[in-house]
């Protein structure tokens, strides 16, 4: 028989697939013998049971029976007993860290009858009825499917009525009355009365949790962070604490170092005479942790401590939920933090000082995404700011942009290309869109442990919580600031993550510290120099200490190599010789592709030479002894083409006016000849340099004569030329005996030796499946990914990314666009078998990637598993890169 339920002492943090994270970790802290309300937790077995067949496994039931039983015994009382009732909180938790996403209800087992049992033995009428408000809203919006609005008109009518905006003036009698009228609108909108049996709560409680794993918020979540949809999520039972029993009382969150920057201290919110949700949630404005030590010394001592040991025994910043009974503390929660990127940094490098860890468990806990987050531009200090108000820094960055009041219009707005400011008074659950799609969130009221700080620290987002100055009116469309300032959907705010500040207008940007260290300007090891900085250098220079995948940069320009190599590129992968003929260049091109005879298309082949070899002088010069890989011609046709359309329209305007047209007229001819329905798989690439004699030999020898002048003047060259789109072993040969022809030639001309490898570009099925023939001409293989997800999928990216990809993110068919993180079952098996079939027939071929991929952290792990030799990456990639090349040779147990 499965067992689908186990007690907190049957469990550890290492089941937390099983247990789900809040499961295990209340198991953890149990065995620890840290103050745990006593408890059970049904596993994500049972989940995946329920959401596939609809039903609980028939063997959840018992078992459920069994440890409430024992529950009820460890407690000494009943659930929903009528004079001293048990009651519990039933909490999601998945393996994977997801705040807010899912479903918590808290004090189930209230009814009519226990409530008054409540108010007896807690000889407090007004907590045990305000206990049974809460459980009839959370029910009601969770289990029953209600809109909470209608719960909280109804509580704010009663606060009206009572002159009072604080749910803290309301007496037991006020809150009974809350209580009658909450019953009234679940049975009106949900056709059904609340349920007093105890039992029936739970379970129908449990369903919930369940179901809320599939919930649009939940989904939406999942897919931002890229969790997989088939995890399901654990439930945990656990005896009921009670933060609002008085000023004695209350509940909090803490962290064991800041979370926003890594600086050790007391971290956190606490809410006296509340419960559960209410600091998250941000519904009343909290204190510092710190404010603690005065209201309950004793308490503040043990929080302390326990704090220490979690963060010694979990090595990691500690993400802490607590609630204090008339004086007792209880741990009701702890997991490894949420942290801003800086903070990843600086955090993994103390505990390395610390003893705690070691450099490579350092580089585990940082992400390429994380460093990507740190090289984002910052406020310039000395730009004129209007200060508008100031909130907690809930998470770093700086973001401009148009102020929206609703998540709605945050996605409407930020879909037409608009940068936008989220506003709320607090966020929840279900503003997930809007702060996907918004630059930064700005809130009136939470702290740093609210919904909106937790979940935009996890994304990456900037985030201002707590501007306590600001009054927002979602209503109104406005919001208002001290002085009686206004600001109107649409108006620009400015807002600063790192210190808390919220400016009107635009503030200018500047590069963040993290960037001028990448670009030089600034020395990890001068004085003064930032924590930050000194984590980031530690941690890169372990990671290229660690990694056996080299990194180049895909650069088309002398600025752009030369950036790549301060950011430490070692070498090009891909120059796109196309990117060279724009503009001005473009005409001479359309020459070379529409001559008629060989003396006019060698007329324009002589033009263009001695451009392509300054060109390749400047990125030579630019990457010396390093290599180049610089790829032939491999455009599309038509771009190098007139618009036929345009000249079509041309010459028949002209031909009606009676106007000479006879050179319009033979170039729509040609053009009309050359003329392809599918130019992505049409005359280009090695196609193009067969069809078009001397187009490649004329690119080869610039890249011959570049080298010969470098090499005189004592340069090391290394070039690599790459020939694009090859299909079949013959046409490499024939482009590859005309190369190795020029190279000759030129050696001769310069006395220069001119020695270049020649490989291809490997981004066709085809190619990939013929990969062992193809290496046999061929002394190294760059796999163009771009192009052979493309080709593999049968999707025209350009096409394809905005007119299906979302439906098909939404329907979980992609986890992630193809294009972003490569394929491995599809795309990736085809790299795997081009790999070893190529290293079958040439041993010493040399394997790379220089499409988009490149620069894709899980990509990275895949090439380095695939055992290919390096990634190429836009040069702003290239940090990230290395480091997540470091993280899959220590993950892979290289070395």
């Amino acid at each position: 028989m499965s067992k689908y339920v186990y007690a907190f002492a049957e469990g550890n943090r290492d089941m937390k697939d099983l247990l789900g994270g809040k499961g295990a970790n209340l198991a953890e802290m149990t065995n620890l013998g840290l103050p745990v309300p006593p408890g059970f937790t049904i596993t994500t077995e049972a989940c995946r049971a329920y959401l596939s067949d609809g039903r609980e496994p028939v063997e959840l039931a018992g078992q459920v029976d069994e440890h409430l039983a024992a529950l009820q015994d460890a407690m000494g009382k009943k659930l929903g007993d009528a004079d001293d009732p048990l009651l519990v909180s039933v909490r999601s938790g998945a393996a994977a860290s997801m705040p807010g996403m899912m479903e918590t209800v808290l004090d189930v087992g209230l009814n009519d009858r226990s409530v008054q049992g409540l108010a007896r033995v807690a000889d407090d009428g007004r907590f045990a009825w305000d206990s049974y408000r809460r459980l009839i809203q959370m029910f009601g919006k969770t289990v029953l499917g209600i809109d909470g609005e209608h719960f909280d008109v109804a509580f704010d009518d009663v606060k009206r009525q009572r002159g009072t905006d604080s749910d803290l003036d309301l007496d037991a009698v006020d809150l009974q009355a809350v209580v009658d009228t909450f019953k009234s609108v679940v049975t009106e909108h949900s056709g059904r009365q609340f349920p007093q049996d105890p039992r029936e709560q739970l379970d129908l409680t449990v369903r919930a949790v369940f179901e809320s794993w599939n919930s649009p918020r939940a989904i939406t979540y999942r897919r931002q962070e890229q969790i997989p949809a088939d995890l399901g999520t654990a439930v945990s039972v656990v005896a009921m604490v009670f933060g609002n029993l008085g000023p004695d009382s209350g509940t909090g969150v803490a962290f064991t170092r800041d979370p926003a920057s890594g600086e050790q201290g007391v971290y956190g919110d606490y809410l006296a005479n509340a419960q559960g949700e209410d600091v998250v949630a941000g519904i009343r404005n909290t204190v510092a942790l710190a404010e603690l030590e005065r209201l309950d010394p004793e308490s503040y001592r043990q929080l302390l401590e326990i704090m220490a040991t979690l963060e010694r025994h979990y090595r990691d910043l500690c993400d802490i939920e607590f609630t204090i009974e008339r004086g007792r503390l209880w741990m009701l929660q702890t997991r490894v933090g949420k942290r801003t990127a800086a903070a990843a940094f600086v955090v993994a490098c103390q505990l390395v000082d610390e003893g705690l860890i070691d450099l490579d468990e350092a580089l585990r806990r940082v992400t390429g995404d994380q460093l990507s987050q740190l090289m984002f531009p910052w406020f310039d200090t000395d730009a004129a700011k209007d200060r508008l108000a100031v909130g907690m820094n809930a998470s770093p960055g700086a973001a401009t942009g148009a102020v929206v009041f609703d998540s709605a219009t945050a996605v409407a707005r930020a879909a037409e290309g608009e940068r936008v400011i989220l506003v709320r008074r607090e966020t929840n659950p279900d503003d997930l869109h809007g702060m996907i799609a918004a630059q930064g969130v700005l809130t009136s009221r939470g702290g740093r442990t609210s919904h909106a700080a937790v979940v935009a620290r996890g994304m990456g987002r900037t985030c201002v919580c707590g501007a306590e100055a600001l009054e927002v009116d979602a209503a109104a469309r406005r919001l208002t600031g001290p002085g009686g300032v206004e600001v109107a959907e649409g108006d620009i705010l400015s807002i600063d993550g790192s210190t808390g500040e919220v400016f009107l207008g635009e503030v200018p940007v500047v590069d963040s510290p993290v960037m001028e260290y990448f670009e030089g300007a600034l020395d990890p090891t001068a004085e003064g120099t930032s924590e930050l900085v000194r984590a980031v250098d530690r941690i890169m220079s372990h990671a290229d200490s660690r990694r056996r995948l080299a990194v180049r940069a895909n650069a088309d320009t002398g600025e752009d190599a030369a950036r790549a190599r301060r950011f430490g590129a070692q070498g090009i992968g891909l120059c796109r010789t196309e990117h060279m003929f724009l503009g001005d260049r473009r005409e001479l091109v359309e020459r070379v592709v529409l001559a008629e005879t060989e003396d006019e298309r060698g007329a324009a082949l002589d033009e263009l030479l001695p451009l392509q070899r300054s060109d390749f002088i400047e990125l030579f010069t630019a990457m010396a002894g390093l290599p180049v890989t610089i790829r032939l011609l491999d455009p599309p046709l038509h771009e190098f083409l007139p618009d036929l359309t345009e000249l079509s329209v041309r010459v028949a305007v002209a031909q009606e006016r009676g106007e000479p047209a006879d050179k319009d007229v033979a170039l729509l001819a040609a053009v009309r000849r050359l003329h392809e329905d599918n130019p992505m798989f049409g005359l280009r690439g090695v196609r193009l340099g067969i069809v078009v004699p001397g187009l490649f030999g004329m690119q080869v020898r610039a890249i011959a004569q570049a080298a010969a002048q470098l090499r005189r003047d004592g340069v090391d060259v290394q070039p690599e030329i790459m020939i694009p789109l090859v299909g079949a072993v013959q046409e490499l040969q024939a482009v590859a005996e005309e190369t190795n022809a020029v190279l000759a030639d030129e050696s001769r001309r310069s006395a220069v030796p001119l020695d270049a490898l020649i490989g291809t570009m490997i981004e066709l099925p085809r190619a990939a499946l013929t990969a062992g023939q193809i290496a046999e001409s061929a002394q190294f293989f760059s796999f163009g990914t771009n192009d052979l997800t493309q080709t593999t999928w049968g999707f025209s990216r350009d096409d394809v990314e905005g007119s299906f990809f979302s439906r098909y993110l939404d329907r979980g068919i992609f986890g992630v666009s193809p294009f972003e993180s490569i394929d491995a079952d599809g795309v990736g098996r085809l790299v795997r078998l081009a790999a070893d079939e190529g290293r079958a027939a040439r041993p010493d071929l040399k394997l790379g990637v220089c499409g988009e991929h490149g620069g894709d952290p899980d990509s990275v792990h895949f090439f380095h598993a695939a055992g290919l030799d390096y990634v190429s990456c836009s040069p702003f990639r290239v940090p990230v890169a290395r480091l997540e090349a470091g993280r899959a040779a220590i993950a892979g147990g290289d070395g």
